[in-house]
Order: C-alpha cells, then structure tokens, then sequence
C-alpha cells in the first residue's frame, strides 16, 4: 500500500511539475497577447468620432443657412437703398421742376407787370397828347371803303394844296366845352348831307378856331395825319358829343367843342 501511495504521491508531483510550466508558459503567451488586443480595441474606440460627424455635417448646413439669409439680407438692403436713391432723385427732380414752375410763375408776373406798366405809359402818353398837340392814335386814317359816304379812293391834291398844308401851324387844342346846338338847327345845317372845307383854322384868344353854320368850333383832338384842311368834311353828334368826319377817311374821327 505504501508502495502504491508513493507512486501515486509521485505521479503527482510529476503532473504538477508538467502542468505549472504548461500554465506559467500560457499566461505569459496572454501577457504577451494582451497589448496586441488593446492596440486593436483603440481604433475601434477611435472610431467612434464617425458618430460625431453628424452633427458637424448638421452645423455646417446652418451655417450655409445662415450665410443664404444674411446674402438675402444683404442683397434686400442693396434694393432698399436703391429705391431710397431713386426715391431721392425722384424728389429733386420734383423739387427741380417745382423751382421751374416758381421761376416760370416769376416771370410770367413780370411780364404781367411789364405789360401794366407800358399799358398805363400808352394811356399817359395818349393823354399827353389831347393838350400838348401830338397826333392821337385813334384818328390815324384808315383804308378807304363806301362806308359812312366814304369815297372809294383818296381825295386828288395837288402840290400847291399839299404845300399849303405844309406850311399850316399845329392847331391848339381846347377843353371840352359844353356849348349845344338846337336839334332843329342842327339838322338843317350839320351832318353827313352837309359838308364843308375849314379853309386854314383860326387863332382866337391863343386857340386854334373855325366857324361853320353861324357856329365857332374848337378842337379837342389834333388833326390827324393825312386830313388837309382843303378836304370836304361834315360834323355829327355822336354819344353826346361833336365829332368831325373826313368821308374820304370812313371809322376816323375828331372830337370838337362848340364855342359860345
């Protein structure tokens, strides 16, 4: 029996001997193994930055977005002060055309008063003219025509008539008179069927006269230009007052007064 505990004791310790090395050895291969191990486990830990990705990929997109709104922005800003520059231009060329109006209203008014004041210096002069012997322009003779027993050409003179016209004065004008002449005597001895020639008017009292029909005359209007005092002329009362006609001059008249 002891025999058998022995070489079982033996077998033992052999096996123990067998194994001890067989394990240390196998261990030391894992020991050797495990750096190869963690050195593949560390991309694989590694890796994960690619689950990360999106939401660089996602940040990236909003800023693209972001860039989009601020162009937009920007180009909506550009066509803002676009139309501010035309809105602009718009009111200085209303502001332009306003300062036209303004001028062209200025100068119309200067005209208007230009014309005011050549008008009022017609009428001083024309009322300078009934005292101080010029020529009125109303009595400027007109063309003839068979008008009020107008003739239908201009009077024959000759040239000792226009020389004798020639030599005549300026008559001097007198003040509107109030003198009258009876209906009944007017009748029979002034108007168109009864005309006469002045002959050359008189000096009275340092005006110009003439007397026809039993009557002194005196001139409110000069004699126009063109009437001789050798032409056929009539008196009428027109408008409550004495005119002289010339028929060779038809729609010409000159205002006379009667001398009491």
């Amino acid at each position: 029996m002891k025999h058998v505990e022995l070489l079982s004791t033996g077998v033992l310790f052999l096996l123990l001997g067998i194994v001890a090395p067989t394990f240390a050895q196998e261990r030391h291969e894992q020991e050797v193994q495990a750096p190869k191990h963690e050195d593949q486990a560390k991309p694989a830990r590694q890796a994960k930055p690619e689950k990360q990705a999106k939401p660089v990929k996602q940040q990236a997109r909003g800023e693209e977005k972001q860039q989009k709104v601020q162009q937009q922005e920007a180009k909506g800003q550009e066509q803002q002060q676009k139309e501010q520059q035309q809105q602009a231009k718009g009111q200085q060329k209303q502001a332009k055309s306003q300062q036209q109006a303004k001028g062209e209203q200025k100068q119309e008014k200067a005209q208007q008063q230009q014309a005011k004041r050549q008008e009022k210096q017609q009428k001083e002069q024309q009322n300078r003219a009934t005292g101080q012997n010029t020529h009125d322009s109303a009595s400027q003779p007109r063309a003839m025509s068979r008008q009020e027993g107008g003739y239908s050409q201009r009077p024959q003179r000759t040239s000792q008539d226009e020389a004798r016209q020639r030599r005549e004065p300026a008559v001097r004008l007198s003040a509107r008179g109030q003198g009258h002449i009876p209906e009944a005597r007017f009748r029979s001895n002034f108007g168109n069927g009864h005309r006469f020639s002045i002959g050359s008017p008189r000096m009275v009292d340092g005006y110009s006269r003439f007397q026809y029909g039993g009557y002194w005359f005196g001139f409110v209007q000069p004699w126009p230009e063109g009437w001789y005092y050798t032409d056929q002329v009539y008196i009428d009362f027109v408008d409550g007052e004495y005119y002289m006609f010339n028929p060779y001059y038809p729609g010409v008249r000159i205002a006379i007064c009667v001398v009491l």
